[in-house]
């Protein structure tokens, strides 16, 4: 890789998963790099193996960049809002149960999971569940048993979420995934089970500050957000392209 393509990938974040990756934080590229960047992508054998590739386009670029990727082969399949809090511990009453993967199988966790995906406001994955449990593992690496949590009410389960700290990061604390089944939804728990998520960020995982993020459709995660003193952050249009 030269110089160049070093500078470039140095300015952006890359997620990989199970055979995906994420492009991130394109804000600090010229439209020139994005153009390049994707070029680079295009070349580089290792990611023509993979079944999809998605770059988040800053708000601040203009409709130059998205024509471009077009014509690349990508399509925008959404927007998305990214939400930022600096923590701080706190004690959250609650009534939920909690049980991460040391607690119930595998199966058990990926079967909620998967209902709490159903109908979600965000854009559709394309992922199969095996696929998103094989990518949490990948992602997170040997802890990922302790971010899997499933909720439960009454021994009834009701939604997931998935606490962890950002991979390279010290204090960045993230949710990989949050969510309610659909018969409980617009009753009011997102914003206590959310807040109740925040606090298991800072006391459990000791992350300082957090990063989340929703489809700009998702109106009622937005409010969830920003009832919980979050700012946004930034907007981006989410671009995907399959099997390059």
């Amino acid at each position: 890789m030269g110089n160049k393509q070093n500078s470039l990938i140095e300015k952006v974040k890359i997620i990989h998963g199970d055979n995906y990756a994420t492009i991130e934080d394109t804000k600090e590229l010229s439209t020139e790099e994005m153009k390049e960047l994707v070029r680079f992508l295009e070349q580089t054998p290792a990611y023509h193996s993979l079944s999809t590739l998605k770059i988040l386009v800053n708000q601040i670029f203009s409709r130059e960049v998205d024509e471009y990727l077009v014509g690349k082969g990508f399509e925008m399949i959404d927007e998305f809002v990214t939400v930022y809090k600096k923590l701080e511990k706190s004690k959250v009453n609650h009534s939920f149960t909690l049980k991460n993967l040391h607690m119930i199988s595998e199966n058990e966790f990926a079967h909620i999971w998967m209902q709490s995906m159903e109908g979600s406001l965000n854009a559709p994955s394309r992922l199969t569940m095996p696929e998103h449990m094989k990518s949490v593992a990948i992602e997170l690496g040997d802890s990922y048993k302790d971010s899997c949590i499933a909720v439960y009410e009454r021994d009834h389960p009701i939604g997931v979420i998935m606490p962890h700290i950002e991979p390279g990061t010290v204090d960045e604390g993230r949710l990989f995934y949050f969510g309610l089944i659909p018969e409980e939804r617009s009753k009011g728990k997102s914003k206590n089970l959310h807040k109740l998520a925040l606090s298991l960020l800072v006391n459990d995982f000791h992350a300082k500050k957090y990063i989340g993020g929703t489809s700009k459709n998702n109106a009622p995660m937005i409010r969830t957000f920003l009832t919980n003193g979050c700012e946004v952050k930034d907007v981006n249009r989410v671009f995907l392209k399959k099997s390059l």
